[in-house]
């Protein structure tokens, strides 16, 4: 997966979480108003923010995203207690150049023809909101600011949580 340097200083935080995390789960809306969820292997972050996926244009997802184009992006890394939710805009992309770009053979047991599948298509997330929680790396720091906030009542040793507005 390829993140780059973000252009915005607020995305930093994300990306480096994106990174990590590599997988999302993506929630779209379907025409009857229920959200449904779906795994989704993050190939970039690229230096504005927008986030790029492959997927088949015959996927129920592709027609969800071109109706409602408010996505949900959910990644976690439950052995860190690391968490991100991303709200964004999504949008089909037919880029033959990008496809090429961020092509992977671990793409192919999907699409057969590889580059060439008449199926294959980008979804591009331009990101509106993020908010994570980033907990200590060790375990033994995570239980001492767990101690501490039953203790004391204060979390700030817990880790960091944020919101974000694009």
């Amino acid at each position: 997966m390829d993140v780059q340097q973000q252009d915005n200083e607020d995305l930093v935080k994300v990306a480096e979480l994106v990174k990590e995390m590599k997988f999302a789960m993506l929630t779209t809306e379907e025409m009857d108003g229920t959200l449904r969820s779906r795994p989704m292997s993050t190939m970039q972050m690229d230096s504005e923010g927008h986030l790029w996926f492959f997927t088949a244009m015959s996927s129920p997802k592709v027609a969800e995203a071109e109706q409602h184009r408010q996505v949900n992006l959910s990644y976690a890394r439950t052995d860190k207690q690391d968490y991100l939710s991303i709200s964004g805009k999504v949008e089909v992309v037919h880029d033959k150049q990008k496809m090429q770009e961020l092509w992977t053979p671990w793409i192919k047991p999907w699409f057969r023809d590889g580059l060439d599948d008449p199926d294959l298509v980008l979804l591009k997330v331009t990101i509106t909101e993020a908010e994570y929680w980033d907990a200590p790396g060790s375990a033994m720091v995570r239980l001492y600011g767990l101690a501490k906030g039953i203790l004391t009542g204060n979390t700030d040793a817990l880790g960091d949580n944020r919101k974000l507005v694009m």
